[in-house]
């Protein structure tokens, strides 16, 4: 009894002592691993905070502005105004135009036809349309407007992007032409940076055309005296705007018909009437010809044959 209680004994204490290693170790790997994940996560914040401003002033400087009053926009317009003399109100838009920065692109006039007209185009900046427009509109009696606009900021933007990605190529080229060595590699250099600098001048060529565009605004003026018809508005495109279409083409076409015949019925009149009764007289004749020679031709009956007996 006492040999077995003291193998139990041996046995608990044994048994504790070895629970006690395991809870100790257990306690140490977590420490470690807390220890070890510590700097790992500060260090991976750190990180995240040092990218956060850096990401956060690349999207600051790539995004463009995109506000109203930043963006690229193409205004065109167009009125019609009813005015007492239409040279006088022709003077006064040349005027409205010079004092708002502009001028005058294009003046087709035409009077001495019973009613005086007069369509300006007019060239101003983006910034004065509406009051030019509005100015033009106190001429007369203002009869018809018409204002379109067009966003092309995204237009400008990819422009600008290309430009400057055509522009370091055509640098980079420069530097590669200037460190040729052999006559092949000049020549093929010099083709391919000309062609470069071709891409780039065409790019820089669209760039100003969308400046100029977007800075001056384009207006059409057209101004009638108190006797001149009204501008007729453009009809949408459509089936019966096809059709209106093709009717004017068919009557267009018929006024020029008649105005040929028109202008070959005295010649028909003159030399196409003998024609026909000289031609109509030979054939009468020819037949005339002709009929006695068939009256002779036909055989003379003779009395009639016995019949024959069985």
């Amino acid at each position: 009894m006492r040999a077995r209680k003291t193998y139990v004994l041996g046995t608990v204490i044994i048994a504790g002592l070895m629970l006690a290693g395991c809870g100790d170790g257990a306690s140490d790997n977590s420490a470690s691993s807390a220890g070890g994940a510590a700097p790992a996560m500060d260090k991976g914040a750190a990180q995240g905070e040092a990218a956060a401003p850096e990401t956060g002033r690349d999207a600051q400087a790539q995004a463009p502005d995109l506000r109203v009053e930043q963006r690229s926009i193409i205004y065109r317009g167009s009125i019609s105004v009813r005015v007492d003399n239409v040279e006088a109100a022709a003077g006064r838009v040349t005027g409205i135009a010079t004092t708002s920065g502009g001028f005058v692109g294009g003046d087709n006039r035409s009077s001495g036809s019973g009613s005086d007209t007069a369509t300006m185009e007019l060239r101003v900046p983006a910034d004065k349309f509406s009051g030019v427009v509005d100015q033009l509109a106190k001429l007369g009696a203002e009869e018809q407007r018409q204002i379109n606009t067009e966003d092309v900021t995204d237009q400008t933007i990819d422009l600008d992007a290309r430009i400057a990605v055509q522009q370091a190529r055509v640098d980079s080229g420069r530097k590669l032409l200037a460190q040729a060595k052999s006559l092949n590699d000049l020549v093929m250099l010099e083709r391919e940076v000309a062609t470069r600098e071709s891409d780039l001048a065409s790019l820089q060529a669209k760039k100003r055309h969308l400046a100029d565009l977007t800075a001056l605004s384009t207006i059409t003026v057209t101004l009638l005296d108190p006797e001149a018809e009204a501008v007729a508005d453009d009809d949408p495109p459509g089936f019966l705007s096809g059709l209106g279409a093709g009717w004017d083409a068919l009557l267009a076409s018929l006024r020029v018909l008649l105005t040929v015949l028109g202008a070959l019925l005295p010649w028909l009149i003159a030399f196409g009437l003998p024609a026909w009764a000289i031609v109509y007289a030979v054939r009468r004749f020819n037949r005339s010809r002709r009929r006695p020679a068939l009256v002779a031709q036909q055989p003379v009956a003779g009395p009639p044959a016995p019949p024959q007996q069985p």
